[in-house]
C-alpha cells in the first residue's frame, strides 16, 4: 500500500469512520494483514480473495483465515483468460498496455482460463455478512472498476474503499482514475487521499460522502 497507515487512520478518525472488518480482493501474499491489525481488525474479520489458486493455497498453509479463490469482474460465469505475470503481482484479467513500457522487466508467462464471478454472487455463495467488512481494498491490476460494477448497491455497505488507480492505461481497457471518481460519486463516495507513482499508477482512498 502506497498510502501510509497514519494518513489513512487520520482520515478515518476525522470522519468518525469505525472499521469493523476488511474485504480484500487481490490477496497476493496477504501482506496487508499487519495494516489491518493496526486498524484494530481481527484476522478473522478479513476476507481475502485471489485469482491465483497457488497463492490461495500458500496463504492457507500459512494459517491465514478466510482466503478464497475467485476471479472477480462485472460478470458471472464469464470464461476469462487470466494472465499470469512473472512477478505474480502484475497478473490480471486484462492485457498489458503501457505496463510494457513502464515495467519492461515484467511479462506474462502463462494464461489460465477461469470463470468469473461478481462481488454480489461471491458474497451470496459464501454466505458472507458484508456489512461486517466495511473497509474494501482492491488491488487487481486495472480491473478495480469492473469489480465495483459487479457489486451494485452492495457498495453502500462500505465506509471506505482503497483502490489501485491508473492515470495511464497500464492495462488495456482499464478504468482510469477519473472514471473511478465518476463511478464512486454515483454511490456517494469521494476520493480523499491519492498517492501516484512516476509510472502512472498509484493508490487512492475513497470514503462515503456523508462521512466527509
Amino acid at each position: 500500500m502506497l498510502i501510509s497507515f497514519d494518513r489513512i487512520n487520520e482520515v478515518l478518525q476525522k470522519n468518525n469512520i469505525h472499521i469493523t472488518g476488511a474485504f480484500h480482493i487481490g490477496a497476493h501474499e496477504c501482506e496487508e494483514l499487519g495494516f489491518y491489525h493496526q486498524l484494530g481488525i481481527e484476522s478473522t474479520n478479513v476476507i481475502w480473495i485471489d485469482a491465483l489458486p497457488h497463492k490461495v493455497r500458500e496463504a492457507q498453509h500459512r494459517g491465514i483465515q478466510n482466503v478464497f479463490h475467485a476471479v472477480i469482474t462485472d460478470k458471472d460465469n464469464d470464461k476469462v483468460s487470466f494472465h499470469v505475470s512473472n512477478n505474480g503481482q502484475s497478473s490480471s484479467v486484462l492485457e498489458f498496455g503501457t505496463h510494457l513500457q513502464e515495467h519492461p522487466q515484467v511479462s506474462y508467462i502463462d494464461t489460465m482460463i477461469q470463470k468469473s464471478t461478481t462481488i454480489r454472487s461471491f458474497i451470496e455463495l459464501n454466505h458472507i455478512d458484508i456489512k461486517q467488512h466495511n473497509f474494501w481494498n482492491f488491488d487487481i491490476q486495472g480491473a478495480e472498476l469492473m469489480a465495483l460494477k459487479g457489486a451494485g448497491d452492495i457498495i453502500h455497505t462500505a465506509s471506505a474503499i482503497y483502490l489501485e488507480v491508473n492515470e495511464k492505461e497500464l492495462y488495456k481497457g482499464c478504468g482510469l482514475i477519473n472514471d473511478l471518481d465518476v463511478f464512486m460519486a454515483s454511490y456517494n463516495f469521494t476520493r480523499v487521499l491519492t498517492e501516484m507513482t512516476i509510472h502512472g499508477w498509484g493508490d487512492a482512498l475513497y470514503v462515503r460522502t456523508d462521512k466527509v
